[in-house]
């Protein structure tokens, strides 16, 4: 049967997995103070003009349980806030898995959690990031899309992103698809079964760059 492993020992493999597939971070200072009221509402701004953007942060807003933490987050540390989804951790809906800032051969983001792994086949899912940095005014919204079908890699990635030093705050959203191993038979001929996790409320975060 198939079982689920706790966020946390995800974060655990999302940092492995950082190590092995390039490097950790490298933590030039201390990280800023987070206002969490001001930066959830300068995202929103940010997703203006972008519906799915725009709906996921109303979401965030609708949940009113933003962090308790004070400080952004380092790279390979997961976003302060997990996401939701409708299939949760592969036993019904709730907590799904966390965005992370990654810092291995440039600044990316990605995404780790859920059921199983994830499925180097993404066709007809789209998970997606819009980030603001606080310090510059810097915005866009990036699709993950990267991610190699090996065990040490336990992310989906965006390609490496210019977004300026300082504070980032970002929200991941969209779908993801994962997968595990069953026995093979016609309902499963190349014996993995697969699922498709929605996210209903984002991951969000504050990263320090």
């Amino acid at each position: 049967m198939h079982r689920v492993r706790s966020i946390r020992l995800a974060a655990a493999g999302a940092v492995a997995a950082l190590v092995v597939l390039g490097g950790g971070p490298s933590v030039a200072e201390e990280p800023a103070a987070v206002d969490w009221t001001s930066a959830v509402q300068q995202l929103r701004k940010a997703a203006t003009g972008n519906a799915a953007a725009t709906a996921a942060i109303d979401r965030l807003l609708a949940a009113k349980d933003l962090p308790s933490t004070k400080r952004a987050a380092l790279p390979a540390q997961p976003f302060q806030y997990p996401a939701q989804s409708d299939i949760g951790r592969g036993s019904g809906p709730g907590v799904y898995g966390s965005g992370i800032a990654l810092g291995m051969d440039g600044f990316r983001f990605g995404f780790f959690g859920g059921p199983g792994t994830i499925s180097p086949n993404q066709a007809g899912a789209k998970l997606e990031v819009i980030w603001y940095n606080v310090s510059n005014g810097r915005s866009a919204t990036d699709l993950l899309i990267e991610h190699q079908d090996v065990p040490v890699d336990t992310t989906i990635r965006t390609k490496v992103l210019d977004t300026g030093p300082g504070m980032i705050v970002a929200a991941v959203y969209g779908s993801l698809w994962h997968r595990w191993s069953v026995p093979v038979s016609e309902a499963n001929p190349d014996g993995y079964q697969y699922q498709l996790g929605v996210i209903s409320v984002p991951s969000f975060g504050a990263v320090y760059n």
